[in-house]
Formats: C-alpha cells, structure tokens, sequence
C-alpha cells in the first residue's frame, strides 16, 4: 500500500503548505537530506494555543501533535517535488512541548505525531525522537514539532 492509500485509509487528506511566520523557509535540502522547520500545532486553521498540564490534557497534546505530524507530511511532500514516495526514510523528530515544569508526559504527547508517521510510512517511518517540554513555544502554541527525512 502507498503513503498515499495509508493516508485516504485514515481519512487525511494534506492540507495546503503553511508560509513561513518568520525569517525562514519551511524546509531545506542538503544532498538527500531534508530538514523542515518547526510546525505548530493548529486546530480549526487557527494556532492550538495552551499549555500542557495547565489547561490542555495529555490526550488534547497527542491530538495536537497528530495535527503538526499532517502539517509535516505536507510539508515533506512539497519537499519531494510533490511526490512523498520519493521518502526513503523518516531520520527524526524533534518536538517542544509547552508545559508546566512538573508536566512530565512530553514523550506520550510527542507520541500522536510518531504514531501517525509509523502508521503511514511503515518501517519507513520508524525514526529517533527527542521531545522536550518549553516554559513556551511562538504564539502559544502547545506543540511545536521538526522532522528530518532521508528522500531519493
């Protein structure tokens, strides 16, 4: 099955690529190597204000980072010319999760992201994560989430 049957499977259909907020382009590419910012988390087109053991629940950061992890895929599809087959491998995430300094479930959070991407990329997708938790993230945010690729 294609990244592509995977994704119409659970219903996902990759959103328009966000511009950049800042001083930044959304990803670069060295050799076959492809680094995308940071993603914020977005819900209903607007930025997923709140933090993680205030006033969002650790189901509510998974959920967000399953958003960012869409974000990502599209991004990464732009990347690869408009063809996310050309991936040969999900390298890396790194996600930032804005949260209380005695939250301490970043990684379960940061799991709605790499869940999606094992689910659609397959032993493609099996990368190394790194998730920390942030006094705070641009705009609010409760979840901000980078990727590295490996694409042909």
């Amino acid at each position: 099955m294609s990244f592509y049957e995977k994704l119409k499977a659970l219903n996902i259909e990759l959103p328009a690529v966000a511009a950049p907020a800042a001083a930044y382009v959304m990803f670069v590419q060295t050799g076959n190597t492809v680094f995308l910012s940071g993603h914020i988390a977005k819900k209903d087109g607007k930025v997923w204000v709140g933090q993680l053991g205030k006033n969002i629940t650790t189901e509510e950061g998974q959920q967000a980072a399953r958003a960012v992890a869409i974000d990502l895929m599209a991004t990464l599809q732009a990347a690869c010319g408009g063809d996310l087959n050309r991936v040969k491998r999900i390298v890396k995430l790194m996600s930032l999760v804005n949260s209380t300094g005695d939250f301490t479930e970043q990684h379960l959070v940061t799991n709605g992201a790499s869940e999606l991407i094992g689910e659609v990329f397959g032993e493609q997708g099996k990368h190394a994560r790194s998730a920390f938790g942030v006094a705070q993230i641009p705009l609010g945010a409760c979840v901000e989430i980078e990727l590295i690729a490996e694409i042909e």
